[in-house]
């Protein structure tokens, strides 16, 4: 009775661990999310073509590199800071973050233009303008979802994520089925935002009372500036292997390789990108006990492989039963893609948690080299996938090429591209996790 007693307490404080429930409610709004995008993803891939896909990958390509721009510490600060300065500091970072997506909406604009001109494809011209009207709506209730954050109300977040990205979700499938094409991934995200305003003023009391001032100003962008590099190198990286498919080889090829890559590592992402927004007020709260703030880190990379691990291996060996089935059969040439990609996904979230380690203890800059490091990396082995036609042309007979093709598809370029991300993640980024707990948590201490 004793044995069962301790094992009972045990899991209960397991359980009412602040990061496990944060974690919690951000896994169980991307389940729902996920169990409604399965059925959504079926009906677009049915209804969208390869070219379609292509097209939408550059959309939301150009969307994330412009929301990364947006991302100038602004929410990390006011996680950081101490209670007293908020008031004036959450006034200031309000009409900061209205300068800024005001500025990212007209950059967007203009870049359309050019970015057609790239891709040869002139009909992405006004989706690409129209999805940034969204920029124009988020600091409406910016501050507000981050003081969310900073109180470990993560609940509220996880449901208004699950509203916004199921209605987004639907309205995607609906506007597939109806032929609209690339609209489908441009206009979603706008029609939905103005949900969040309704639902972030509804559970937070602030609300902007100073005129326009820039005090603090300095301050944010400074501490931001490193943590502004680290975004836009990952967004650089998340991005990379769609730009140079589709400029290299072609948007239709582009359209399987983003299928594949959002099939199989779409889902883990989520997953990967709770763990970061739960990870950096989790830490901070006991930046100031030491060995609380070790337990917590150690604890949450624990967590963290448990919950990894044994989903990308289970989503990775089932793809080539369920893709065929599920998403029809013209992406079977997507399953090789899909599994190598999704495997990268394991060391994945090891290597945010170190980040955010970092940026804990006020380190950012060591972060921001480190991914200026792994980005070159990346894009050296990126280019070697690119270049894989011309390497086997180079190196090996013509007969040999005719049979790899007939043993890998017609696709191997686009695999060679997953090859070259699952390379460098499963064999660099355990480097950097290792590198950074050991530098925060050496051994003596």
């Amino acid at each position: 009775m004793n044995s069962l007693n301790a094992i009972t307490r045990y899991i209960n404080k397991k359980i009412s661990s602040q990061f496990i429930r944060n974690l919690g409610w951000l896994g169980i709004a991307e389940i729902c999310y996920r169990v409604l995008r399965l059925g959504l993803v079926v009906i677009t891939a049915r209804y969208l073509t390869p070219h379609d896909y292509g097209l939408g990958a550059i959309i939301l390509a150009v969307r994330e590199f412009a929301i990364t721009f947006a991302d100038v510490g602004i929410g990390a600060k006011i996680i950081q800071a101490e209670k007293k300065e908020l008031p004036h500091l959450c006034s200031s970072a309000f009409w900061l973050n209205w300068v800024i997506f005001a500025s990212l909406f007209m950059i967007q604009a203009i870049a359309s233009f050019p970015i057609a001109s790239v891709y040869r494809s002139k009909e992405i011209i006004f989706p690409i303008i129209v999805s940034g009207i969204a920029y124009l709506i988020w600091p409406i209730y910016g501050i507000q979802k981050t003081l969310i954050q900073r109180e470990n109300r993560f609940k509220v977040i996880a449901f208004t994520d699950t509203i916004q990205f199921s209605l987004a979700g639907i309205l995607t499938a609906i506007f597939a089925v109806m032929g609209m094409g690339v609209w489908a991934f441009a206009l979603p995200i706008v029609l939905v935002a103005p949900l969040e305003i309704i639902i972030y003023y509804k559970y937070h009391s602030w609300r902007p009372k100073e005129g326009f001032t820039t005090l603090y100003w300095d301050e944010i962008l400074s501490f931001g500036k490193n943590i502004l590099g680290v975004g836009l190198l990952k967004t650089l990286r998340n991005n990379l292997d769609y730009l140079i498919v589709g400029r290299l080889i072609s948007v239709e090829e582009l359209g399987i390789y983003f299928f594949g890559f959002n099939a199989g590592l779409g889902i883990s992402l989520s997953i990967i990108n709770a763990i970061s927004s739960v990870m950096l007020p989790h830490l901070c709260e006991a930046r100031m006990e030491w060995s609380e703030f070790k337990h917590r880190y150690l604890h949450s990379i624990r967590t963290i492989a448990m919950i990894i691990v044994p989903f990308v291996l289970l989503q990775s060996s089932l793809a080539p039963i369920y893709v065929p089935i599920i998403f029809g059969e013209k992406w079977i040439p997507a399953i090789p893609i899909l599994i190598i990609v999704c495997l990268s996904a394991i060391p994945r979230p090891f290597a945010n948690a170190a980040s955010q380690l970092l940026i804990a203890i006020g380190k950012p800059h060591l972060d921001l080299w480190w991914n200026v490091i792994f980005t070159s990396l990346f894009a050296v082995f990126l280019f070697l996938g690119a270049s894989s036609d011309f390497i086997l042309n180079t190196v090996l007979d013509a007969d040999t090429v005719k049979s790899l093709t007939l043993m890998v598809g017609e696709h191997w370029q686009v695999i060679g591209i997953a090859l070259s991300v699952f390379l460098v993640h499963i064999v660099f980024l355990p480097f950097f996790t290792i590198w950074a707990t050991r530098y925060v948590f050496p051994k003596k201490v």
